[in-house]
C-alpha cells in the first residue's frame, strides 16, 4: 500500500525526495565545508607557527627571558635524530624586542633560526613574496612579515635596527638588511614576527651556543602525544608541549566551529521537516476516504500508523541516493581545486585562515548526516501520521 501510495502521486512524492535529497546534499557539504576550514587553520598553526611539539626551558614561556636557555640541549637533539617518525627539527633562539627605521618603529618576536633546518620545518622559504631566502654566506639578514613590512614601510635592501635585551641583561643592539618579505595565512603572525640566522640571534643575544627551544614537526599528527609523552619520561626537567597545549585556542576553535555546524545542520532539517510535514498532511487529507475505508474494514491504527511512516521512509530511503552522489561529487571537485574566498582575504587573514579551503569528508561524516536526515524525516511524519490516527471510518467515508 506505502509503494501504490507513492507511485499515485509522483508530483507529491517528488517534493519530498527533492527535499531530502537538497537537505543531505547541502548537510553533507557544510560538514565537509567545516571540517576543511578547521583543518586548514590547524595546519596552518603546526606548519607556520607551532609546529608539532616545543621544548623549552620550564620558566621560558612565562617570562621570555633570554636567561632561561634550554638545558640538556645537547640530550634532546641526540635523542630526536634517531628517530624515523620526524620530519624536521630545529633549534631557536627566541626573543622579543623592537624593530626601528626611518619610518618608526614597532615591537617584535625575533626568531633567530638555522635556514636550512628552518626550510624543511615551516616551509618558510616558499612563503617569501618579495627578495629571497637567506643566502649561503650572507651575514646579518632579516626576514620580515609583509604586515610588518607595510607598517614600517620597508622594501627588500632597506635596513632595520633590531633592539632587544640579551641574556647578560644588557640592550644590544644590530643593523639588518631586509633580504625577503614574507606572507603566511595569518596577518598577526605577519605583523610580529620576523626572521634572522641563528648565529646572528646567536651574537645579539650573547648566547654562547645556548639555545632556548628545539621545535620538532613529525610525518603525522597522530604521533605527537605519543612522542610528547616519550620526551617527558626522558628529560622530566623540560617544559615539553604539543600544539595543543601550546595553542588551546585551536581547541575553541574546534568546539565552537563544530557548534555552529550544528546551528546550520538545525536550520536545513527544520526546511526538510516542515517540508515533509506539509506534504505528508496533504496526502493524509487527499486520502481520507481511503484511510477510513481500510478503517472500516478492519485495518488496526497502528498498522496505518506504520503504513505512513513506512511510507516517508521509502521515500528517504529513495531520494538519499540523490542527494548523497551530488554531494559526495561535490566534495571530490572542490577538494580537488579548493574553494576561493580572496574576496574576503582581508578578514580571513586577521584571523589566521587561508584564503583556499579544500573541503574534507570522512565516512563516519557521511553516516551522520543521513541518520540524521532519516530521524528528522520519521520524527516529521508524526504529526501527519496522528492525524490520520483520529479520523473516524464514519466520517472519513461520507467525505
Amino acid at each position: 500500500i506505502a509503494w501504490r501510495n507513492i507511485w499515485r502521486n509522483p508530483a507529491r512524492s517528488l517534493v519530498i525526495l527533492l527535499s531530502v535529497a537538497f537537505g543531505l546534499w547541502a548537510g553533507i557539504f557544510i560538514v565537509a565545508f567545516n571540517e576543511g576550514i578547521i583543518q586548514q587553520r590547524i595546519r596552518s598553526a603546526i606548519d607556520n607557527e607551532l609546529s608539532h611539539i616545543q621544548i623549552h626551558h620550564p620558566e621560558f614561556r612565562d617570562e621570555q627571558d633570554l636567561t632561561f636557555d634550554l638545558p640538556s640541549s645537547d640530550g634532546v637533539i641526540s635523542m630526536l635524530k634517531g628517530m624515523e617518525i620526524i620530519k624536521q627539527y630545529s633549534r631557536r633562539i627566541i626573543a622579543t624586542g623592537m624593530v626601528s627605521t626611518p619610518a618608526g618603529s614597532s615591537g617584535a618576536i625575533i626568531n633567530g633560526v638555522d635556514a636550512a633546518a628552518e626550510a624543511g620545518m615551516t616551509g618558510l622559504h616558499a612563503k617569501i613574496r618579495q627578495g629571497a631566502y637567506f643566502s649561503r654566506s650572507g651575514k646579518n639578514e632579516v626576514l620580515i612579515g609583509e604586515a610588518l613590512a607595510k607598517k614600517l614601510r620597508l622594501q627588500t635592501g632597506r635596513k632595520l635596527v633590531i633592539t632587544l635585551t640579551d641574556r647578560t641583561g644588557e640592550i644590544s643592539s644590530g643593523a639588518f638588511r631586509v633580504c625577503g618579505i614574507f606572507r603566511t595565512a595569518s596577518q598577526p603572525f605577519d605583523e610580529t614576527n620576523l626572521y634572522i640566522r641563528l648565529h646572528d640571534a646567536d651574537r645579539l643575544g650573547a648566547m654562547d651556543g645556548r639555545i632556548v627551544q628545539v621545535a620538532v614537526r613529525l610525518h603525522r599528527d597522530d604521533d605527537t602525544e605519543a612522542l610528547a609523552e616519550r620526551l617527558r619520561l626522558n628529560f622530566p626537567n623540560l617544559d615539553i608541549k604539543t600544539w595543543r597545549e601550546l595553542s588551546p585556542e585551536m581547541e575553541l576553535l574546534v568546539i565552537t566551529t563544530g557548534q555552529t555546524i550544528y546551528i546550520f545542520m538545525g536550520i536545513i532539517l527544520l526546511a526538510l521537516a516542515f517540508g515533509i510535514i506539509n506534504t505528508m498532511l496533504m496526502a493524509i487529507l487527499e486520502r481520507t476516504r481511503e484511510i477510513g475505508m481500510l478503517l472500516a474494514l478492519g485495518m488496526g491504527r497502528i498498522r496505518i500508523f506504520s503504513m505512513i511512516l513506512l511510507e516517508t521512509l521509502l521515500l528517504v530511503l529513495a531520494g538519499a541516493p540523490a542527494g548523497i552522489i551530488p554531494a559526495i561529487l561535490t566534495v571530490m571537485y572542490t577538494r580537488k581545486n579548493g574553494i576561493d574566498l580572496s574576496l574576503f582575504s582581508d578578514v580571513l587573514s586577521s584571523f589566521g585562515w587561508d584564503t583556499r579551503v579544500y573541503p574534507w569528508l570522512e565516512a563516519g561524516m557521511l553516516i551522520r548526516v543521513l541518520g540524521l536526515v532519516t530521524l528528522t524525516a520519521l520524527l516529521s511524519a508524526l504529526l501527519p501520521a496522528r492525524r490520520a490516527l483520529r479520523l473516524k471510518p464514519a466520517d472519513a467515508l461520507r467525505k
